[in-house]
């Protein structure tokens, strides 16, 4: 396999509660989780293929912490995409290329990924994202419970697999409508930059 790289960067929201004690190694708020991410390709390339400006989601539930599998996951790629872009990215989302989906891939049976048009607006912790009629997401800051003054923590993780380093917000919409369902608005979300690489 060819050397791969893809930049961008990625939203993640799920059910914990702000800050996710997941990013922490420790166990999800409610005892399981239920979230996902989507990435926004600025720069990314296979084998000749360019993924620049294109984006992928998934989306999955867990009935414990993820590393406990059992999950199941579905998966929507940017339907802009051509024939050559749309093989690639459905080969990043069921985990063939590595990467952090190589790692998640080994906790959720995942849907096959289908074309889906992703609506992206990026303002930092007020972003904003729709996948078709499947997700709707949208970010605001925390508010200082005692004050109601706007929050900008932000997270730096070393060994991070999905990002280095994070801000954290709070979802003020965030609801998946597909094969399952949540409504998990007001708990945990993060923006930050990503940089993967990976091949032979």
């Amino acid at each position: 396999m060819s050397d791969w790289k893809l930049s961008g960067t990625v939203l993640i929201a799920c059910n914990c509660d702000w800050g996710c004690p997941c990013n922490f190694n420790a166990r999800p708020t409610h005892g399981f989780c239920e979230g996902g991410w989507v990435w926004a390709v600025d720069e990314g390339h296979h084998d000749g293929v360019s993924l620049n400006g294109l984006s992928l989601s998934l989306f999955a539930k867990w009935p414990g912490a993820i590393h406990e599998g059992n999950g199941q996951a579905v998966a929507f790629f940017d339907e802009n995409a051509d024939a050559s872009q749309s093989a690639l990215l459905t080969r990043f989302l069921s985990g063939d290329m590595g990467g952090p989906w190589g790692v998640f891939g080994n906790t959720y049976a995942v849907s096959d990924p289908r074309p889906a048009k992703h609506e992206l607006e990026f303002n930092g912790h007020f972003s904003k994202l729709r996948i078709g009629d499947s997700v709707r997401l949208e970010l605001s800051p925390m508010l200082n419970p005692v004050s109601g003054a706007e929050a900008h923590p932000e997270v730096v993780m070393p060994e991070g697999l999905v990002v280095k380093r994070a801000s954290l917000a709070q979802s003020k919409v965030f609801q998946l409508k597909d094969e399952f369902s949540y409504d998990y608005s007001g708990q945990y979300t993060a923006f930050g930059r990503f940089d993967y690489s990976g091949g032979a």
